[in-house]
């Protein structure tokens, strides 16, 4: 049975910031790179190579905690060499910002234009002093795998720069024996990153409260009359680094969803729509710059009734059920039973892993039977992209799913973060009338706090 939902006066509590942030230890990324070659041995590759860009950083982040900061990076590993980290000319002093042991080698042509390019051999030259030899079978991880809705061959289909397939081609021999590895990392069943252990969990709990905190920041600081810049400057940015840009859009801008803000001035009655993540976190939220719908253009003045509520209910009941061994297709089920009329625009999938990277993948489909596993991060993540009058509303946090042993894991290692947690937990049972069930940790600072007017923040939808 549906489930009555309201607009309630409610006290958001202050949930806190970290004092403390996790790091991820030496011995956890040494495990990484042997699970990552134990799955590439078992797949038939001679040879692993992970490629990463500034956009496509997180399966070369995960495996070393380098990130490429202006040009591309190449990791190659082989069974019983120490890995090698081909590396640009700025890529070299930073890469000392990975804790591992690492033959980091100069390879100038990752390098951006006009740099100089005179003190690195060819790439074929490269790769081969790297242990590349003729005859291998190479898996590259780029960061994307294709099916047979795409690609001919979905596994010899390559998404890396074309510069290092045709090195690689010259040099094994034949194209046909370099396959596409990403799912290594990405798959949303098995994936290296699609399972976490705690200090990554505690990682992303950290990245989603300063993610939360600004978006909430923003919501209960803002007045019309501000310029959107102004509005962004609330929301104390930290400088940690972003998984996307920063969207922030109102008025006739609010379609457009991924914008960026600009000098438009704030008015009451405006759409507008938010989305700000770093690493491991994004949070968003759409409505109105508005004390309540007598704001709102008439023709729209019923926006709570046909958008929000059922958008809201529709997001208890995915809330409620989620949890370990629950199948991806049960999720995609309760929001195409709530929201499947075309007016609510459900285009993409209703939640997504996250990871460092925004998206890595979805377990959540028409039909899908992956279960749901502890260790997975996932985005709470339904937009409805009503393409009318009635713009949108969101509600975008992050959370964890986490078996009593990890959760026992976490609740020892990182105490405060475990407070926050269940500080969160409760606030939604009690104030919000969502009843998670043990395993779901809530990771945002404004744990399913849907304001629909956001110059009324403290009028927030509520389930009873």
């Amino acid at each position: 049975m549906a489930r009555h939902v309201e607009l309630a006066n409610l006290v958001l509590p202050e949930f806190g910031l970290p004092t403390t942030q996790p790091l991820i230890p030496l011995e956890t990324y040494q495990a990484r790179i042997d699970a990552a070659m134990t799955r590439a041995s078992a797949a038939g590759y001679e040879a692993l190579l992970v490629y990463g860009d500034r956009e496509h950083f997180a399966n070369l982040a995960y495996l070393t905690g380098y990130d490429p900061r202006f040009e591309e990076a190449l990791l190659i590993l082989l069974p019983g060499r120490k890995p090698t980290l081909l590396l640009g000319n700025e890529g070299m002093s930073y890469s000392g910002v990975s804790p591992l042991d690492l033959d980091r080698v100069l390879y100038q042509s990752f390098s951006l234009l006009g740099q100089p390019r005179g003190e690195s051999p060819m790439l074929k030259d490269v790769l081969k002093a790297a242990g590349i030899r003729g005859g291998q079978c190479i898996g590259i991880a780029g960061w994307k795998s294709f099916d047979r809705r795409e690609a001919s061959d979905p596994a010899r289909a390559l998404e890396i720069p074309a510069f290092i397939v045709e090195a690689l081609t010259e040099l094994v021999g034949k194209h046909d024996r370099l396959f596409n590895a990403s799912d290594i990392f990405m798959s949303p069943s098995d994936g290296l990153r699609a399972i976490n252990d705690v200090d990554q969990l505690a990682y992303f709990e950290f990245a989603a409260t300063y993610t939360s905190q600004a978006v909430r920041n923003l919501i209960f600081g803002v007045e019309a009359g501000m310029s959107e810049l102004d509005a962004v400057a609330l929301m104390r940015l930290t400088g940690l680094p972003q998984s996307c840009h920063l969207m922030f859009s109102s008025g006739e801008r609010a379609g457009l969803g991924l914008a960026s803000p600009s000098l438009r001035r704030l008015q009451a009655g405006d759409p507008v729509f938010l989305a700000y993540g770093i690493w491991g976190a994004l949070n968003a939220r759409g409505g109105w710059l508005a004390h309540d719908a007598n704001d709102l253009p008439a023709a729209v003045r019923d926006y709570l009734d046909k958008l929000v509520a059922p958008y809201f209910r529709a997001i208890v009941e995915w809330y409620e059920a989620i949890g370990i061994g629950v199948t991806g297709g049960e999720l995609h089920r309760i929001i195409e039973t709530h929201l499947g009329d075309p007016f609510f625009g459900i285009g993409l999938n209703p939640g997504h892993l996250i990871h460092l990277d925004e998206w890595v993948h979805s377990p959540i489909y028409a039909g899908a039977e992956i279960p749901l596993r502890s260790g997975m991060a996932l985005q709470v993540d339904v937009i409805p992209a009503t393409h009318s009058p009635y713009h949108t509303t969101n509600i975008e946090d992050g959370i964890a799913l986490a078996d009593r042993d990890l959760r026992l894991a976490f609740w020892r290692k990182y105490p405060a973060a475990w407070d926050r947690i269940q500080h969160r937990r409760n606030f939604m049972r009690h104030a919000l009338g969502i009843k998670l069930k043990p395993e779901v940790l809530p990771f945002s600072n404004m744990p399913a706090c849907l304001p629909p007017f956001w110059l009324s923040p403290g009028r927030a939808m509520r389930a009873v």
